[in-house]
């Protein structure tokens, strides 16, 4: 039985399934769409699960550039999530946390806690390296991820696929989407 299963057995009540709209942004110096792996991992898994990877890029470890394709993303109606994978480490170009900084309107921390915590099981004391985190940035979800392929499989499937599903019970993030959007200031 899958996880929505027994989330459904367990209340009673069968939900219909809700794809959500996802972009899919790689942050590297060095990859393309054509070898970007961890990309790939995140959106096979999300189109697998029923969504829709309806955005996908790789850009430059440059705050601005990341910016750039996030505020286009944000303010779409075609995106409601994005995720990122890459520059999360603490080297000089590691800037993603930098970049979705100032983007993010409600930092949702149990998150990064809870993939670190999840990554120790995997990699050890090395998931301190990590700033993965996550955010809603006004009405789209922000879930920032590390570069590693193994990474994204853990965070997807340990996390982000049972949370975009709006059978995932006692809650989950698609179910909340409406309130969100409900809650629009202007």
């Amino acid at each position: 039985m899958s996880e929505p299963e027994r989330s459904e057995a367990r209340s009673g009540a069968p939900r219909e399934f809700i794809p959500v709209q996802v972009g899919v942004l790689t942050v590297s110096d060095t990859r393309t769409l054509a070898d970007d792996r961890s990309g790939q991992v995140a959106s096979d898994l999300l189109e697998q699960a029923g969504h829709q990877v309806v955005e996908r890029e790789v850009v430059k470890d440059e705050v601005e550039a990341i910016r750039a394709v996030l505020r286009r993303w944000i303010a779409s109606p075609r995106v409601d999530v994005i995720i990122t994978t890459g520059g999360t480490g603490v080297t000089a170009r590691d800037v993603t946390p930098e970049a979705v900084a100032p983007l993010i309107t409600k930092p949702i921390p149990g998150f990064g806690e809870l993939f670190r915590w999840l990554s120790f099981q995997e990699v050890g004391t090395s998931t301190v390296q990590s700033r993965c985190e996550a955010g809603l940035c006004d009405t789209t979800y922000l879930f920032v991820l590390p570069g590693s392929p193994g990474a994204v499989r853990t965070a997807m499937e340990k996390i982000l696929l049972q949370q975009l599903d709006n059978r995932h019970r006692p809650c989950n993030f698609v179910e909340l989407l409406p309130r969100i959007r409900g809650e629009r200031p202007g």
